[in-house]
């Protein structure tokens, strides 16, 4: 399984599950429906951009810059594009070797009556290597509405087996997910010093301060966190494959008191921890 680390002090044991809502809000949609395998005369639907953030055989979601998620679905007539050109149209196959979690894509859609439907997806990633890498060590699915914080509760075994050689703070306005240019300077830094390190991987969790309700501030960490993930993979150069799934935490695990001024800047940050397996530290 692709490990996603609830790391000692990032994520407290009293959290309470975040829901989310995978399939967007329309009740009308079938999860279990398989896209049909001809496109043709379906309307055009919007262009999707991002990152693919979950996916199973027939679906996938994508997360774009602004923390927007999106449902697509995979049919056998999708055609999967990189810089190489078009990579098949088995859709399963593709899901399994080529849509991977971290992946940034660009998707042509049309229009279904259970959901989006990708026409096309070019893969901004030209090293299609990662897949196999990426492939043998993780499990992808969409999460339960239930699942995100089980998910991490449930491994918190993990971080035994990992070193945490470091991590970077960067911080954002009230309600914002816009990086500064410190933000900007600070997190390429941060993944320069990272790939000096052998087989370091870069673990992503955004947070917030007491600002705004729950929900809200959930939501906003998960967007400050996938915009920090956009830019060191599309500005930084990081690889995507050594990118461990990002998370928004809201107001769990405060770096400072809410209290003051000064703790709730300290509060809104994304944290980007580098770490490394013990198994593989030194080698």
């Amino acid at each position: 399984m692709f490990v996603l680390l609830a790391l000692s002090g990032l994520v407290p044991a009293s959290l309470q599950a975040q829901p989310q809502d995978v399939n967007g809000s329309d009740p009308s949609i079938d999860v279990n429906a398989y896209p049909p395998a001809d496109l043709a005369g379906l309307a055009e639907g919007p262009e999707v951009e991002g990152f693919i953030s979950a996916r199973t055989d027939q679906k996938m979601q994508v997360t774009t810059a602004g923390g927007t998620k999106t449902t697509v679905f995979i049919s056998d007539a999708t055609r999967v594009k990189s810089s190489g050109g078009f990579l098949g149209a088995n859709s399963k196959k593709l899901a399994a070797d080529a849509l991977l979690n971290g992946l940034p894509v660009s998707i042509k859609t049309v229009q279904w009556g259970q959901g989006l439907v990708a026409s096309q997806i070019d893969l901004k990633n030209k090293d299609l290597k990662t897949a196999s890498m990426i492939r043998n060590a993780t499990e992808q699915r969409f999460e339960e509405q239930s699942a995100a914080t089980e998910a991490l509760r449930g491994r918190v075994g993990d971080i035994d087996q990992y070193n945490i050689k470091g991590t970077t703070n960067v911080n954002f306005d009230t309600g914002k997910a816009v990086l500064s240019e410190q933000a900007k300077a600070d997190l390429c830094t941060a993944a320069t010093e990272a790939e000096a390190m052998d087989n370091a991987l870069l673990l992503v969790v955004g947070y917030t301060d007491s600002t705004g309700s729950e929900e809200y501030n959930q939501v906003l960490s998960e967007k400050r966190a996938a915009r920090v993930v956009n830019y060191l993979q599309q500005a930084c150069g990081w690889k995507p494959y050594r990118m461990l799934t990002p998370t928004g935490m809201a107001e769990a695990d405060p770096a400072a008191s809410n209290d003051s001024a000064e703790g709730k800047a300290q509060n809104r940050r994304v944290a980007v921890n580098v770490l490394v397996s013990k198994g593989l530290d030194g080698i």
